[in-house]
């Protein structure tokens, strides 16, 4: 054992082997040298010594008590036996495994244990009870919406949690998902165990959500009644599938953008979900003819609403919807490329399509004038028909097309471009008794007749009317047609920048009726003249005026319109030129009902109309924006004045 040896005085002991015992002999300095470091090195010994001794001690105390010590299967068992909403919902706030627990935790789960609580005598437990319930049955229906980065699993569970303590969800629509920690399937199990009655749930662009996500909603909310899915790449066919079979009450179904989506889930679809009424398919890539031809016969009986858009479907799929829509009132038909005229042929000729109410077609090269007049002829019952981008149907047809409907009330015609003006007239002299609304948008092939017959018939019957961006048709044109429709409501003649007064005056004129609404945006060439005799022949009526871009439109009309208008309700002047004189005397109008007004752009209206604008008290809503010479600190004192009017500036 080696010697110890202590150096001066109350020296410590330290060891000195042999190796060691040449340092010691080299003076005085090198002896206290050693004893300095001798002494660290006690020193450091003796924390350590310290240090060891209170782990010791702390391993030998036992452990505090913690329910996070607990494993899943005993805090599941805790937290399912909290007796109420708010408890279950704090309890949420604690961590993110307590949150998972609860979202995991099924309501069917939760009602032994609240039926078992014992109520406390506390009068604050009950007052806040109470208040729950009353909020409860105030709003029965809980709706809730995610939408972009909020739509993530943790934000979807504790929503599920908080709603589960009540009756659970009831809507929920998720548009957009988080680029990081999007929803997934987790989410929708969360869903699926807290809102048993579930009824209506909308999936747009969540890409992470599979068939699984799905099957748990499938197999948690048999109530489901409508489901929406957009631009979900990872649901196939075995998801839709699981609805079908889980979901038997689902009475609508839409699907877009679903490229894994294909025949056999439509199928299931329509053998599984027989109160089905509502479909609408937009591009989804494998579905064609055997699952539209297939849900369409199985859902016969309740089917009333289909949309079809950008499939690759045939004749076949029409003939079908022809023979077996017998309950078909709402058909919409777009971008069908393979479909041709001897699909809309058969469709028509089959006479299933017997209480077809309105039917919709863009963009499919099969709609010619025989497929109109045969769907004239064998849909007895159709009210409301709107043609969008068909080239081929024309004059011929359209005037075959009214002979024969007898029922219809509204047609619209958007890119039509071989009807004419002489077509619409054959129209407006054909109709039937009961046709009320025409529009006509983007029809290049309208253009001014070179005369007129001396004689037109009168269609007393049109109320609404609606000529939009068709460059062609200026005055001629519309005083032909202001003498065929006397009894007009409605006129929206925005985008026709060639029309000026010389063909409103007539139609104005000619009105037999009391006009209600008129929007004249974009009718650059439209003076005072026409507006005031406008307001003077229909004052007493017309409650909407839009003279968006008229920019000969000056104080005069304002004059006007404040000293005859009584109903106005909405009044667009946007890149006008009015000034304050104009807004001086709206605002100083008596018996004036009017509740949004538009200066949008109006360069002239300065500081001094915001005083005007203040006092006008039944305003809900005003348009600043771009009024360059009022400045911000005019447009606070203003809202401090309206401070119920939505102001945007």
């Amino acid at each position: 054992m080696p010697a110890f040896h202590a150096y001066g005085d109350g020296g410590c002991l330290v060891s000195a082997p042999a190796e060691l015992s040449g340092m010691f002999c080299r003076g005085g300095g090198a002896v206290v040298q050693q004893r300095k470091r001798s002494l660290v090195a006690a020193s450091a010994v003796a924390a350590a010594a310290a240090e060891c001794m209170r782990a010791s001690k702390k391993q030998r105390q036992p452990p505090q008590p913690s329910l996070d010590l607990l494993p899943d299967e005993c805090l599941f068992e805790v937290l399912r036996r909290l007796p109420g909403g708010r408890e279950r919902a704090d309890s949420a706030c604690v961590s993110r495994r307590w949150l998972a627990l609860l979202a995991s935790i099924r309501v069917s789960e939760l009602g032994h244990a609240a039926a078992a609580a014992p109520s406390l005598p506390d009068l604050n437990e009950e007052f806040v009870m109470e208040e729950d319930t009353d909020d409860s049955s105030a709003d029965p229906s809980v709706e809730r919406v995610l939408e972009g980065n909020e739509a993530t699993d943790v934000r979807l569970a504790a929503m599920a949690v908080v709603a589960g303590s009540r009756r659970g969800l009831e809507k929920l629509a998720i548009r957009g998902s988080h680029p990081t920690r999007g929803v997934t399937d987790q989410g929708l199990l969360a869903v699926a165990r807290g809102s048993p009655n579930l009824c209506s749930l909308a999936l747009w662009d969540v890409p992470l959500v599979t068939d699984a996500g799905l099957a748990e909603i499938a197999a948690g909310c048999p109530s489901l009644e409508r489901l929406d899915i957009t631009s979900c790449p990872l649901i196939t066919d075995k998801g839709l599938a699981a609805i079908a079979q889980g979901c038997p009450n689902l009475v609508s179904l839409t699907m877009e953008a679903c490229s894994g989506v294909g025949n056999e889930g439509l199928r299931a679809i329509g053998r599984c979900c027989l109160k089905l009424q509502a479909v609408s398919i937009k591009n989804c890539v494998h579905v064609g003819d055997q699952g539209i031809s297939s849900l369409v016969c199985s859902a016969s009986a309740s089917l009333a609403k289909i949309r079809l858009q950008g499939l690759n479907i045939t004749d076949a799929s029409l003939a079908v919807i022809g023979y077996y829509g017998k309950a078909v009132t709402d058909l919409t038909l777009a971008r069908l490329a393979a479909v041709g005229e001897r699909g809309f042929w058969v469709m028509a000729n089959a006479a299933g399509l017997q209480k077809l109410r309105c039917m919709s077609v863009t963009s499919c090269l099969g709609v010619t004038d025989l497929a109109i007049t045969c769907i004239a002829k064998f849909c007895p019952g159709l009210k409301q028909l709107c043609l969008r981008k068909c080239g081929h149907v024309s004059d011929a047809g359209l005037k075959a097309f009214t002979e024969s409907a007898k029922v219809m009330e509204n047609l619209q015609l958007e890119e039509c471009n071989r009807v004419t003006l002489v077509g619409v007239l054959a129209c407006l002299i054909n109709c039937s008794h009961k046709f009320r609304a025409l529009s006509l948008v983007k029809c290049t092939g309208v253009k001014d007749v070179c005369s007129a017959p001396a004689q037109l018939p009168v269609c007393k019957s049109l109320r609404f009317l609606t000529i939009k961006d068709c460059p062609g048709f200026t005055d001629a044109s519309l005083a032909v047609v202001g003498m065929i429709c006397p009894q007009l409501e409605q006129v929206d003649l925005s985008g026709l920048g060639e029309v000026t007064d010389n063909g409103l005056l007539p139609l104005i004129n000619s009105s037999e009726g009391s006009l209600v609404k008129v929007d004249l945006s974009g009718c650059k060439n439209i003076t005072d003249v026409a507006v005031s005799s406008l307001v003077k022949a229909h004052g007493k009526s017309v409650k909407q005026i839009s003279l968006e871009g008229c920019s000969k439109i000056t104080d005069a009309s304002l004059f006007c319109i404040s000293e005859n208008c009584t109903e106005l309700a909405g009044l667009d002047l946007s890149n006008c030129m009015v000034s304050d004189s104009g807004v001086a005397s709206l605002a100083s109008a008596k018996h004036f009902k009017l509740r949004a007004l538009s200066l949008f752009g109006c360069s002239k209206v300065t500081q001094v109309s915001v005083q005007f604008l203040g006092s006008m008290g039944k305003l809900e809503g005003l348009n600043l924006q771009y009024c360059n010479m009022i400045g911000n600190h005019n447009i606070a004192s203003l809202e401090k004045q309206l401070w119920w009017c939505d102001i945007l500036a």
